[in-house]
């Protein structure tokens, strides 16, 4: 769970007012690697301001519940840091990104600002730069059998022997970011503690997921 958050030791070296992009159906968990194709003009700037600044962007979904009774009404009020690890121009003008999970945050309020995108402050969450790595093999094994259970209903192909040497915690980020839950599992997901999100993920596989508005292959790898 270093990916991204290696840079951050302590409070002070995160910001608490933070360049918002919303974007539905995203899942940037801590220490997860989020590739992004970025167009639009106002989304072009935010990246540039962050790369000439602390390379810090906040991921979150706009409120699929359409409920009012969070902080910035029309968005969740839990999303996550993600630091700018890689960024590359491509020939029409678009931003080819890698983004690193750093940490969760809360929404507290937005901030009136003269940039085209959104500006908010935040509180991040400290346990998740403070937390150690989690061995946890039963939770491991539970999370394999489960997931051969699900790709057995479901039209997903599995690199299994890449799979098996993954760590707990990359083997929840990859799963969580990859199989197709809907926006509210999702934000459940990220939502969730470490050892709670690894329950939630478990159920969710045992739930099941049928995709019949397809007929290809998926790919997890």
């Amino acid at each position: 769970m270093q990916v991204g958050n290696m840079h951050y030791l302590k409070e002070n070296d995160l910001p608490k007012e933070a360049r918002l992009f919303p974007l539905s159906g995203a899942l940037l968990l801590p220490g997860s690697i989020m590739p992004l194709n970025i167009f639009e003009p106002r989304y072009l700037e935010l990246f540039d301001d962050a790369m000439a600044n602390d390379r810090i962007v906040a991921m979150v979904q706009p409120n699929f519940l359409n409920k009012a009774n969070t902080p910035v009404e029309d968005l969740c009020s839990v999303g996550t840091l993600g630091r700018i690890i890689s960024i590359a121009e491509s020939g029409d003008g678009r931003y080819l990104v890698s983004l690193g999970g750093v940490c969760r945050f809360r929404l507290k309020e937005e901030l009136s600002a003269k940039t085209p995108y959104r500006v908010a402050k935040i509180m991040p969450f400290m346990a998740d730069i403070e937390a150690k790595e989690f061995e946890m093999p039963e939770a491991k094994a539970e999370l394999l059998q489960h997931l051969r259970n699900y790709v057995e209903d479901n039209n997903i192909e599995v690199d299994y022997e890449d799979i098996e040497q993954l760590q707990v915690s990359d083997l929840v980020n990859l799963l969580s970011g990859l199989l197709p839950f809907d926006l509210a599992e999702k934000q459940a997901l990220l939502e969730a503690d470490f050892e709670v999100r690894v329950q939630t993920l478990i159920a969710l596989l045992e739930m099941g997921f049928s995709n019949d508005a397809s007929d290809s292959k998926q790919t997890v790898q």
